[in-house]
């Protein structure tokens, strides 16, 4: 009887955490086994929302026979399409950067420079916590052992105390140093209290994951490998399998590209918005597996010309059998030496239907309501005016704060709500605003209302020299593209059968 209650409360768990309103989520107590002492305990659940953030699942466990106790956060969501990197930097005697909210997933690793130290994605599993507590609890777990160290290896145990007056020296905010959480998943967190302004304080970065960190996700961790039940790859060898080599077709570059879900649109609505400007002259399809269930699909790609803006080519992939839906747009040709800005001036309804192409190092910025959206944010977008702001604000409600969690005050609740129905109304243009795409790579573009872009006077763009700064996060400035030119200018090697 009890077995079956505690299967009634997990089912209860799993339908909160599917419905879109936590506001009044009960808490759910569950019987469970110690695992100290082998008697029964209580875990209690409790669904919430952080501001700014996203819905988590709370569970902490108590047992009255022998007094252990712990907590875990589980995320109440799926795996970000990309990994995110924040890095914080924390000024000595700045103790109101100390209590800034901290969620760190089971997958993220922190980092403090200035000292060497790391806090593994095994340590400290799904916590949430500030950033002094994050310091106070791996100053208390370094100094547990201290005292059987300094009997067995004493020489150790001394460094880790002159260490130890490091780490607690920051954590009371007497020394500055840098405060650095990665996570491939993209569900860690840093509370920006500025937000939806930008923190001069805090700088974030959205990023790729490699193929070792979609294997330690859980993802395929080989996309050119064959499958078990059929798909045979090209090999060349002996027929013993003593000499074996796989191959994999050069156009699979292009396939695994494809699978990035960089873009928030589907396919289909990206080459319906592309194709009024020009029909691709072919579409070229290449083997794929989905990034969600790891099953063979196809990913096609064409190449196409926007007038007054560049060659781009464009990917797009579904799955038949799990309905996952990914595109990914990128610029042809070189990369442009200087970077780009794109100003429109929104003045009436018609303003709202201009086309607009937002790459993934484009950053979003409306004076108007001061908004500034980081590069990468939203990935790559094929859309409209009016789209994109609709896309801000969803994007805005799903991870950002419209979604009140249990500790936002009064007086930030009515700031998310002001600044919700301010970016809303921006799409009824009651009053004249200012749409900005700073793009350093200058791979974004808005369409004209003209026929002739230069009548257009809504319409600016404004090209500028990248720093180094911008370079470096894009990696051009140790890009050497020698040994490829070599290659591409050598004659082509015959194949031989």
């Amino acid at each position: 009887m009890a077995a079956a209650t505690n299967q009634d409360v997990i089912g209860s768990v799993v339908e909160a955490i599917d419905t879109d309103s936590i506001g009044d989520a009960p808490l759910y107590q569950v019987e469970s086994l110690c695992m100290r002492c082998q008697q029964n305990g209580m875990t209690r659940f409790l669904l919430t929302s952080i501001p700014n953030f996203r819905k988590i699942l709370l569970s902490a466990f108590e047992c009255t026979h022998c007094g252990e106790r712990n907590n875990e956060v589980q995320f109440a969501g799926e795996i970000q399409s990309r990994g995110c990197n924040y890095c914080l930097k924390i000024q000595a005697g700045d103790r109101k950067v100390l209590n800034r909210q901290v969620v760190k997933s089971e997958s993220a690793t922190i980092k403090i420079p200035e000292l060497e130290f790391e806090i593994p994605p095994e340590a400290q599993r799904g916590s949430l916590s500030t950033v002094e507590g994050i310091l106070v609890r791996a100053s208390d777990e370094l100094q547990a052992l201290q005292e059987e160290r300094k009997k067995v290896d004493p020489h150790t145990a001394e460094a880790i105390d002159s260490f130890l007056l490091k780490l607690k020296a920051c954590a009371s905010g007497d020394s500055p140093f840098t405060f650095v959480l990665d996570d491939p998943a993209g569900n860690s967190y840093i509370e920006n209290p500025f937000a939806p302004s930008v923190d001069p304080s805090l700088a974030i970065k959205f990023y790729e994951r490699t193929p070792e960190q979609q294997a330690l996700l859980g993802y395929l961790a080989n996309p050119s490998q064959p499958e078990e039940d059929g798909g045979q790859a090209p090999a060349e060898g002996t027929d013993n399998g003593v000499a074996r080599v796989i191959r994999e077709p050069h156009g699979s570059v292009g396939a695994r590209a494809g699978r990035r879900a960089i873009a928030q649109g589907a396919g289909t609505e990206i080459s319906d918005a592309l194709f009024r400007y020009s029909a691709p002259e072919e579409v070229m399809t290449f083997p794929s597996t989905c990034g969600t269930c790891a099953v063979s699909c196809e990913t096609r790609m064409f190449v196409t010309k926007i007038p007054y803006f560049q060659e781009v080519i464009v990917m797009a992939s579904t799955c038949d059998a799990c309905g996952y839906r990914n595109s990914e747009l990128k610029a042809g040709g070189c990369i442009p030496a200087k970077g780009k800005k794109v100003i429109v001036s929104v003045k009436n309804i018609k303003d709202l239907s201009r086309d607009v192409i937002k790459s993934d190092t484009a950053s979003v910025i409306i004076p108007e309501v001061e908004l500034e959206l980081a590069s990468g944010t939203l990935g790559g977008l094929v859309t409209t005016v009016e789209g994109l702001i609709t896309k801000i604000s969803e994007s805005l409600e799903r991870v950002h704060g419209f979604s009140f969690g249990d500790s936002l005050d009064d007086n930030r609740k009515t700031k998310w709500q002001d600044f919700g129905t301010k970016l809303m109304k921006l799409t009824s243009v009651e009053e004249p605003w200012t749409l900005i795409l700073d793009d350093a790579l200058a791979n974004s573009f808005v369409a004209p209302v003209t026929d002739n872009i230069s009548e257009d006077h809504q319409l600016t763009f404004e090209e500028y020299e990248r720093s180094w700064e911008q370079n470096e996060e894009l990696g051009l400035n140790d890009m050497d593209t020698s040994s490829a030119d070599a290659a591409y200018n050598d004659p082509p090697m015959e194949r031989i059968d």
